[in-house]
């Protein structure tokens, strides 16, 4: 028995914020129109076959704690909510009358840490149904549930899945507080890694069988984040419970990310030039951001017009990364920093944490990331900056290291900065005594680059991701995708496709067209055998349902682009730049 006395946590560590936590979920997009459809309701066909789902309504809401009785779930609340508007991360989004139903499953008392735990969650029953359900896989280190709403993709969401008309559950994945301490209990590590989903999907189908007199006609799971790695996670664990997935910038290596992001701490930390007020490294004094624009304009100058058309957007990231050098397309300093120029330390320290973390031995612990025009967003900022500081340390000290290292050291960015890339970071694949799971195991998709069961299944999984992701690399996951192409006879487009998004930092922002809907196209392929070749995406300027505060002046305010499948990139073709139809994927 591994015994863990909580009497050395230190409230410090625990006191995460829920602002950083929530800060890896992803937004939605576009609407959505289901095409028409007549008559009585027909049989459905198998898995892989594209058949659309049919629309119902709910016959029942108020009864259906009775109705819907399962062991070990007890619902909390059922309760009809007229149509109207929802408020989620400070976007208004309108949804249709619907009967809502909060609950619990599992519940339990730890005997290692002495808390209760739980898998918490609610579901929205609209009242005029399509047929569908959407798992909204959340974000960060979940320990919330949010409004059930399903995202759709991007920045700036213009509608969700619940508008769409599916039936809509989220879930805090088994621990009620965004905060890492849950990582001491072993259940609770592996209900947030993939077994909360094993568990509410049943038990959301039971509860649309009797809310609405049958199943669902299809299934989809999606998020972004910590939800696209719930996704990929599903997508190769549970491909029998569902037919599409949605990944956006998946961590599904999130240990490893993790561990880099302290990587990234300790290299910023060599070239800071102040103290914060707890007289530590102010990793905000690394880079100004002057200092990261000049990066950005070096990699625009270089990379921009490789796809055909200088516009502020590096589409062909592939050639940029043979093209860009940091050492040389970067002015170096000769005297004072003034923004114009990085010096030797400064681009020695970008470089390593560019080239991907790595060991006293030079042995990869996690993967590149693509210079990109994205790297001056604040969001790039917030992740490098702060958040690893934050949210990484308590993850990787409570949840992702056997045995736990949290309750042992120091807390921010002392963690950070103490802890080993050579006897520390290797605790990711450890397990231990009551630890009978490595971070490694319960945190990833095993066997990602086979998707045998998916593939076979005929289910579909669309993964895309912002190509200036501060903290999940898109490298990583273009890497995942060669190889699950190598295993499928050099093609996989038939079952899977990734859309890199070009200056997207993590989930949206950036200078990038950000708002998108990648549920609608998933679903069209899923159920009407149309895979999706483009998609169409749109900047967020003046205008926009929530403006993008870093679209450069110089473009249009609605300007359109096609996110292509990889390898394709979308090429200027026509005469209007700041149109999705002057552009083919090539």
């Amino acid at each position: 028995m591994v015994q863990i006395k909580l009497a050395a946590l230190r409230p410090t560590m625990l006191l995460i914020s829920t602002a950083a936590v929530l800060a890896a979920c992803g937004g939605g997009s576009s609407n959505y129109v289901l095409p028409p459809t007549t008559g009585a309701t027909p049989p459905v066909a198998g898995p892989g076959t594209p058949t659309q789902a049919q629309p119902g309504k709910l016959l029942s809401c108020d009864d259906l704690a009775s109705k819907a009785a399962l062991a070990g779930t007890v619902y909390t609340s059922v309760t009809s909510v007229a149509a109207g508007g929802l408020t989620v991360a400070g976007i208004s989004t309108p949804v249709p009358a619907h009967c809502l139903v909060k609950g619990k499953m599992n519940e339990r008392t730890s005997t290692v840490d002495g808390q209760t735990y739980a898998i918490g969650f609610e579901m929205r029953l609209p009242v005029e149904w399509n047929g569908r359900f959407f798992y909204q896989a959340n974000g960060g280190l979940d320990g919330s549930v949010v409004t059930a709403t399903g995202g759709v993709g991007g920045g700036g969401p213009l509608s969700t899945a619940l508008h769409m008309g599916f039936a809509v559950i989220s879930s805090d994945a088994g621990h009620s507080s965004p905060t890492p301490s849950f990582g001491l209990d072993p259940q609770a590590r592996v209900d947030y890694g993939y077994n909360a989903v094993a568990q509410l999907t049943p038990m959301a189908k039971n509860l649309i069988t009797k809310a609405y007199g049958r199943g669902p006609d299809r299934s989809y799971l999606g998020g972004c984040s910590n939800g696209g790695r719930h996704a990929m996670v599903a997508a190769s664990r549970y491909a029998d419970l569902y037919d599409g997935f949605l990944a956006g910038d998946p961590g599904f290596n999130l240990p490893k990310a993790a561990v880099a992001q302290l990587y990234g701490v300790q290299q910023y930390a060599t070239v800071t030039t102040g103290l914060t007020g707890q007289n530590k490294p102010d990793l905000q004094t690394a880079f100004t951001q002057a200092e990261l624009n000049t990066v950005a304009q070096a990699v625009a100058a270089r990379c921009d017009a490789l796809d055909g058309l200088t516009d502020g957007i590096v589409s062909d990231v592939p050639k940029c990364k043979t093209v860009f050098n940091l050492a040389t397309d970067v002015p170096s300093c000769s005297g004072a920093r003034d923004g114009t120029c990085l010096t030797s330390a400064q681009k020695t320290a970008l470089s390593n944490v560019f080239t991907g973390a790595r060991n006293s031995a030079s042995t990869a612990i996690y993967s590149s990331f693509p210079f990109d025009a994205g790297i001056n967003g604040a969001n790039w900022r917030q992740w490098k900056f702060a958040n690893s500081q934050v949210l990484d340390t308590g993850a990787v000290g409570f949840v992702f290291s056997t045995l736990p290292l949290g309750p042992s050291r120091p807390s921010g960015i002392d963690f950070a900065l103490a802890f080993s890339m050579d006897s520390d970071a290797p605790s990711i694949y450890a397990a231990s005594g009551i630890y009978a799971e490595s971070s490694m195991s319960f945190m990833t998709p095993p066997n990602p680059t086979q998707m045998k069961t998916l593939r076979d299944r005929g289910s579909k999984l669309l993964v895309y991701h912002g190509t200036s992701d501060p903290v999940f690399s898109s490298d990583d996951t273009t890497n995942w995708y060669e190889g699950l192409r190598a295993n499928n006879g050099g093609d996989a487009s038939s079952f899977a496709r990734y859309f890199p998004v070009p200056g997207m930092n993590h989930c949206a922002g950036g200078p990038a067209t950000d708002q998108f809907d990648m549920l609608s196209p998933l679903v069209a392929w899923v159920e009407q055998g149309k895979s999706p070749d483009s998609v169409k995406a749109t900047a967020r300027g003046a205008g926009a349902n929530v403006v993008n505060a870093e679209i450069p002046a110089t473009w249009s305010a609605s300007r359109t682009r096609p996110l292509c499948p990889y390898p394709k990139v979308a090429t200027y073709t026509g005469s209007n730049p700041e149109d999705a139809a002057s552009f083919s994927c090539k």
